[in-house]
């Protein structure tokens, strides 16, 4: 299949998430290859915090997708009547997604934040495929804004004054520096705090790039040590620390 191709089919969440799109790395394998390789091949489990991300995500930018989300009105998954419609599936509270819509409400509702996701040449869940360290990488831009030449990526968090912090945490820096060289643009991430609905615009500064970089290099490495190499034997793999 030639890029073209590909990038149609990257369009689909099914092929996106399924089969198709395992062929190629991703921003979130990073954190499974640095700290536990045999585990790369192994089924994401659903959240309760991954699927409020993706109702959030949903709202903003494919509000026309909302029906794929089955909410139910109760308090907690505990109840007979979560039991019963959710027929087994992770599914959102109805306070989960009023407390969502709220925050949906607060990022649009900003002026600044309006005009990046909706003013002028803008394209959302835009996917991306780039040659990075012998790997090919795969990756989904939340929002290209072509007028200013960003890419946009919306975050939640829990406490907006520890964002720089968590951001490294949870590999935002190499996300950052994949989808820079996949589209070619700058990258920001809006972030709205889930409990004040405080708004934040971060920008990332060229340390952030070369931290990011260098993880998408050592986890590249550790690909092709575990999943490349005919010589490598899993059973004789060990961490070798000093203490």
């Amino acid at each position: 299949m030639d890029k073209k191709e590909i990038l149609d089919r990257l369009k689909n969440d099914e092929d996106y998430y399924g089969e198709f799109g395992q062929q190629f790395l991703s921003n979130s394998n990073i954190s499974t290859l640095l700290t536990n390789p045999l585990a790369l091949k192994e089924p994401m489990e659903k959240s309760p915090a991954l699927l409020v991300g993706g109702y959030f995500h949903t709202a903003i930018l494919e509000p026309e997708k909302l029906f794929n989300f089955k909410v139910i009105n109760t308090t907690t998954r505990n109840t007979n009547l979560y039991k019963e419609m959710s027929g087994g599936e992770m599914c959102l509270l109805q306070h989960e997604a009023d407390k969502t819509e709220a925050l949906v409400d607060r990022i649009m509702s900003n002026e600044i934040c309006r005009s990046l996701i909706r003013d002028g040449n803008v394209e959302y869940e835009v996917p991306g495929i780039i040659e990075l360290f012998g790997n090919i990488w795969k990756g989904k831009a939340d929002i290209l804004n072509h007028d200013e030449k960003l890419i946009i990526d919306l975050k939640t968090t829990s406490n907006i004054h520890e964002f720089k912090w968590s951001a490294k945490k949870y590999n935002y820096n190499s996300q950052a520096y994949i989808y820079s060289k996949m589209f070619g643009y700058e990258m920001v991430f809006l972030v709205i705090d889930k409990n004040t609905q405080q708004i934040g615009i971060f920008d990332c500064s060229p340390d952030f790039y070369n931290k990011g970089e260098d993880k998408v290099k050592q986890a590249s490495e550790v690909y092709d040590i575990f999943y490349k190499d005919p010589n490598f034997v899993v059973e004789n793999y060990f961490i070798n620390e000093t203490l």
